[in-house]
């Protein structure tokens, strides 16, 4: 019988769960010994139910590395409504990075992290032949996907199609030299940012939907970068264009 919960473990991604999310949180559970004030604090705050457990007991829920002292069971993820992201006000859109086949759980949860750190992001990834949102993901994001959400489609070819038909324009993340270079591409918005898999990159189903590829210039050797520092990269890049529009 499937769980109708979730595991959220490690302090960070405990912490940031209590300062934005703090009504998803079922009961936390601590090390006999756990002593950390401002988590200690935000349950108090919020009146989170806890139960202390042995160092063997809280043992054979994660490994301690991980779970450093404390865990928290917390309601199902729930993936942002994609129709509702796209009809937000013109100045309110997310930009949004649509992941084609993302399968590594540490690299979706990274991108999550990353794009919350930004901010103004939103993750849109495909039902099938991808990560979902996972325990792992969760520990990865450090508490991330409180502040970016995360829609899953159907299928991402379609949900380009649709936020274009809505006013996006779309940007692929490629290697290819005849790409033009990120840092001086013309960047038009609302933006939607295309990252291919950690392997064979977009799919040319998906490839040919993106009004602009664009590539990270690099003069280092001839290798490619990880899916979730390339999405660092243009994230910063786009998140400068933003703040320099609107005069920040």
């Amino acid at each position: 019988m499937a769980r109708n919960y979730m595991v959220l473990y490690g302090k960070n991604p405990v912490v940031e769960r209590l300062r934005a999310n703090p009504q998803t949180i079922r009961k936390i559970f601590l090390a006999e010994n756990f002593n950390d004030a401002e988590i200690l604090r935000l349950i108090e705050h919020h009146a989170v139910e806890v139960e202390r457990l042995s160092a063997s007991e809280l043992a054979k829920k994660r490994p301690a590395k991980d779970v450093q002292g404390v865990y928290a069971k917390i309601d199902k993820f729930e993936y942002a409504d994609f129709e509702v992201l796209l009809e937000r006000d013109r100045g309110d859109r997310p930009a949004l990075v649509f992941l084609d086949r993302v399968n590594d759980p540490h690299n979706l949860g990274v991108i999550i992290r990353t794009t919350a750190c930004f901010g103004g992001f939103a993750v849109v990834i495909p039902e099938f032949e991808a990560c979902e949102v996972t325990e792992t993901v969760l520990h990865v994001a450090s508490g991330g996907e409180n502040y970016t959400p995360v829609s899953r489609v159907t299928n991402i070819s379609k949900a380009i199609v649709r936020a274009k038909e809505s006013g996006y324009w779309v940007v692929g993340a490629v290697i290819d030299a005849e790409a033009v270079d990120i840092t001086e591409a013309d960047l038009p918005f609302p933006l939607g940012l295309v990252l291919g898999s950690e392997g064979s990159g977009i799919r040319p189903g998906v490839r040919k939907h993106l009004d602009i590829t664009a590539r990270i210039p690099m003069r280092g050797a001839p290798l490619s970068l990880n899916v979730n520092t390339a999405c660092a990269v243009f994230c910063h890049e786009i998140s400068r264009r933003i703040a320099k529009s609107e005069g920040g």
